[in-house]
């Protein structure tokens, strides 16, 4: 049941933040749905590695390189599903940053970790 509880309350944040932002487009709740789950599953096997493989220049730009790295993730969600697109890397990045502060203000700990 909390499993359950926090995808939705995921999928209402994420529809939340495509609202926030025109740069960002979602056709329904249940595309929201599956783009939250999409990210869980992008942000818990990719982003990991890809975050190794750029460490260099991560430690170069002080941590702002994984703002990029998380804007790529929410790229590839794009590529994965018709019904959500993005206008390009700086939407990604801004819808981002909208879902975790979101995310924040809800609670970490009914969440479902996106970014």
């Amino acid at each position: 049941m909390k499993l359950l509880i926090s995808l939705l309350l995921n999928g209402l944040l994420v529809f939340i933040a495509s609202a926030l932002l025109s740069g960002v487009h979602i056709e329904g709740f249940v595309t929201a749905i599956i783009v939250s789950v999409l990210l869980c599953m992008v942000n818990s096997f990719i982003k990991p590695i890809l975050t190794f493989f750029t460490l260099p220049i991560t430690i170069l730009t002080l941590g702002l390189f994984l703002f990029v790295i998380n804007g790529a993730m929410v790229l590839l969600v794009d590529g994965l599903l018709s019904n959500f697109r993005v206008d390009g890397l700086l939407w990604a990045i801004g819808f981002s940053i909208v879902v975790s502060i979101l995310n924040m203000f809800i609670g970490s700990d009914n969440n479902i970790k996106l970014a």
